[in-house]
């Protein structure tokens, strides 16, 4: 478990915010070797590494998804209809997003506009792992549909059994998936950036993951492939103090803990009496919490800091720029306008970060490792590109192409002056034989 850290210097935020996934050198190697081995094999590295490192020996990778309603007989009935709400949240929020064409005239005669277009073929990456995490799907297939991208290749590790889990099959299918891939790990990332005799190439790649997928696709984008962000190990910071109950922090804190051990989470507060009543409402649930060797793993390397304001505190929450981050205390709606650096932010007592992962409508594919300070989740626009178009009459280029010629001329670049200057003559020459 943690210890309290009390009031820590600006000066110390560094490396208290460290995470602990920060360094990658360990597993470099690894990684690429994975990566060179399924360039060079394709589907042959993929049945071996899937016999390796998941431990199941598979007869092929494609498994095909049966309609909605045969998957959906496999599953309890609440948890169809609890995935059937949040899918429906996830379309109402996504949909607005999909937004019309920009079209400006800058000066008269020089028209711009910018066209919006789907990304032909995208590949997403369901974690498996420790645990099925099947809602990634939803997040991903709704909003790539929304925005009309025409193939949707989906990897995911298969269970023990080799098969995949029915609600993964049952989002599938109501997302129009026909084939899921039954790959994990950065061999999946590896398969589709450069595509096998069975697994399509992709234009860009999305889906979080564990340090191995994350490198991989970093690494991989190195080489010119489109990523979404750079996701790895889920992360949770709380703003918090004695207005929320302490079991509630504890909760959430633990709802981030037990995905992995290579987690964190970090509580900040004014308040060091509510600190300790967390730490024990946190003790007594992790107790009784399945995934409790996975938790206390990642608490290892999680902090709770004691800081002398909320001024403070938002500062140093910013220099951290949270995966999550919950504002559990007074004024936490006025708070969150002072939010510049998270991936989503879950505001008041009855705002578990749970709600964003599963149902609320907001993507839970966000940016991790303090990449929110710059890189946004997934969003409808992720999974699109913008192409810009100009059309300029001849009175258009008359006005604006002076100015042209010089900026070309200030750059040195006299083959872009040239190309202005040669219409601008045929423009006056036009323009003298028709008034002779």
């Amino acid at each position: 478990m943690w210890t309290i850290i009390r009031y820590p210097e600006k000066s110390s935020w560094k490396d208290l915010l460290k995470r602990p996934d920060a360094d990658a050198s360990d597993i470099r190697q690894k990684v690429e070797e994975i990566l060179s081995r399924v360039r060079m094999q394709g589907d042959k590295a993929l049945f071996e590494l899937t016999k390796q490192l998941d431990g199941v020996a598979l007869d092929r990778l494609e498994f095909e998804v049966p309609p909605p309603a045969a998957s959906a007989a496999k599953l309890p009935i609440e948890v169809k209809q609890a995935i059937d709400l949040a899918m429906e949240n996830i379309r109402q929020f996504h949909l607005p997003q999909l937004g019309g064409q920009l079209e400006v005239e800058t000066m008269a005669g020089v028209r711009c506009w910018q066209k919006s277009l789907p990304i032909e073929t995208v590949g997403l990456y369901i974690p498996g792992g420790s645990a099925p995490l099947f809602s990634t799907l939803m997040m991903l297939a709704i909003p790539a549909r929304i925005a009309g991208c025409r193939q949707l290749v989906v990897c995911s590790p298969p269970m023990k059994d080799g098969e995949l889990h029915p609600a993964l099959l049952y989002i599938a299918g109501c997302c129009d998936i026909p084939i899921i891939y039954r790959v994990g790990g950065a061999q999946a990332v590896a398969a589709m950036a450069w595509g096998t005799a069975t697994i399509p190439r992709v234009d860009k790649i999305f889906g979080p993951g564990n340090r191995y997928v994350t490198l991989a696709k970093q690494l991989l984008q190195m080489e010119g492939l489109a990523i979404d962000m750079p996701a790895g190990p889920s992360e949770l910071a709380i703003l918090g103090d004695n207005s929320c109950p302490p079991e509630f922090a504890a909760a959430d804190l633990l709802s981030q803990a037990e995905h992995g051990p290579d987690s964190q989470v970090l509580l900040v507060s004014t308040d060091e009496a509510w600190i300790k009543r967390v730490q024990q409402a946190l003790q007594e649930q992790l107790a009784a919490l399945p995934r409790k060797d996975m938790a206390t793993r990642a608490l290892s390397h999680s902090k709770a800091l004691l800081v002398h304001h909320t001024d403070e505190a938002i500062a140093l929450l910013n220099a951290y720029a949270p995966e999550h981050l919950i504002l559990a205390c007074r004024d936490a709606r006025h708070l969150a306008s002072s939010v510049q650096h998270a991936g989503s932010v879950f505001i008041g007592n009855y705002a578990p970060e749970s709600v964003g992962d599963y149902a609320s409508g907001t993507n839970h594919t966000l940016p991790t490792s303090g990449y929110a300070r710059a890189w946004s989740g997934v969003h409808v626009d992720s999974f699109r590109k913008k192409i810009s178009f100009q059309e300029l009459t001849p009175q258009g280029l008359q006005a604006i192409g002076p100015a042209v010629e010089v900026l070309a001329r200030a750059e040195g670049l006299q083959g872009h002056q040239q190309a202005v200057t040669i219409r601008l003559r045929q423009l006056e020459n036009f323009t003298s034989t028709a008034s002779t």
